[in-house]
């Protein structure tokens, strides 16, 4: 911390010695240009098969999985889509903050066996290690599928309603943050199919939960969890009556997030999750080498100057990251 304050005093210094530069007395943009060009930001959006974009909010993307008709089950196209949908997240400067929901009756039926069941059964090679290898990158780009999540620098917060099931438990496990309707459900799905659950949720469920018997128990059985045992046990962190009132609350969320430093909310994102896989000692050290560069940003002149003045974040204009 001590760190921080000689940061903050140096910018401060050097900042102060700066040459205001002459503000720009050009044309101004009318109401109607605004306009305009919020909607070519909007119109801008990627559209894909199975997932709906949109930018709800300033700097705030939905990503909605959009199969309503198959209960958004998980077809070869979203298994692509959501890595390539994700890789450009996170590339987006607009974007500080993502909520993903579900369209329809439910979050998500898991993957859909009818389309992927075949996937395995034809995987050639010449004989049993070739096939496995082959196998092998199979499930392995199936994994990136949601460690892609992990992955984008930008908070995930994942809105379930109704079932979330199999495949979406593997989803929602890779996200930052969860918020749920009194009506959802949880299951780890995978031992009924005869299979053990192989894209993720097996690694993250007990790091989230904290309880091994619990995770246990839910991967062994196939169990539901309905949406209070889920907020007992960590999984979500809010309940809500309804979808309504829990999408506008979750966009609520990523509206707050999305107004602090992307440098600095981005960068907690990062450390979060290297130090959730590493050993104290090598996160602190990992965070001191982080924090070597980026203290020296002028997010924090501008968040200290706000203090100083009584500005909220949401008063302050960040650069774009």
């Amino acid at each position: 911390m001590a760190g921080v304050g000689v940061a903050v005093r140096g910018l401060l210094l050097r900042k102060s010695l700066l040459v205001r530069a002459i503000p720009c007395r050009g044309l101004r943009m009318t109401p109607f240009q605004h306009q305009q060009q919020q909607q070519e930001k909007r119109s801008a959006v990627d559209t894909y098969e199975t997932l709906k974009l949109e930018r709800v909010r300033e700097k705030v993307l939905h990503v909605e999985l959009n199969r309503p008709e198959k209960r958004n089950a998980m077809n070869a196209a979203f298994w692509r889509e959501m890595v390539e949908c994700f890789n450009k997240i996170s590339k987006d400067s607009e974007c500080h903050a993502v909520v993903m929901s579900g369209a329809g009756k439910l979050f998500t039926s898991g993957i859909d066996l009818m389309e992927m069941g075949s996937v395995f059964l034809l995987v050639g090679g010449e004989d049993t290690a070739r096939k496995a290898w082959n196998i092998r990158q199979i499930i392995r780009d199936y994994q990136e599928t949601f460690t892609v999540l992990e992955k984008c620098p930008k908070p995930v917060i994942a809105a379930i309603h109704g079932g979330c099931i199999g495949g979406g438990m593997n989803l929602i496990s890779a996200c930052d943050i969860r918020y749920c309707t009194q009506d959802a459900w949880f299951q780890v799905k995978e031992v009924d199919i005869g299979m053990a659950a192989d894209v993720g949720v097996l690694q993250r469920l007990p790091r989230i939960i904290g309880n091994h018997s619990l995770v246990n128990e839910l991967a062994f059985t196939a169990r539901k969890m309905m949406a209070p045992e889920a907020e007992s046990s960590g999984l979500v962190s809010r309940v809500f009556q309804d979808k309504e009132a829990m999408m506008e609350s979750a966009f609520d969320l990523a509206v707050e997030i999305a107004s602090k430093s992307p440098v600095a909310v981005q960068g907690t994102k990062v450390n979060l999750v290297y130090s959730r896989d590493h050993s104290v000692p090598e996160g602190l050290k990992y965070m001191a080498t982080w924090n070597m560069s980026m203290l020296q940003t002028e997010d924090i002149v501008k968040s200290a100057q706000a203090a100083m003045e009584k500005k909220t974040p949401k008063q302050i204009t960040y650069s774009k990251l």
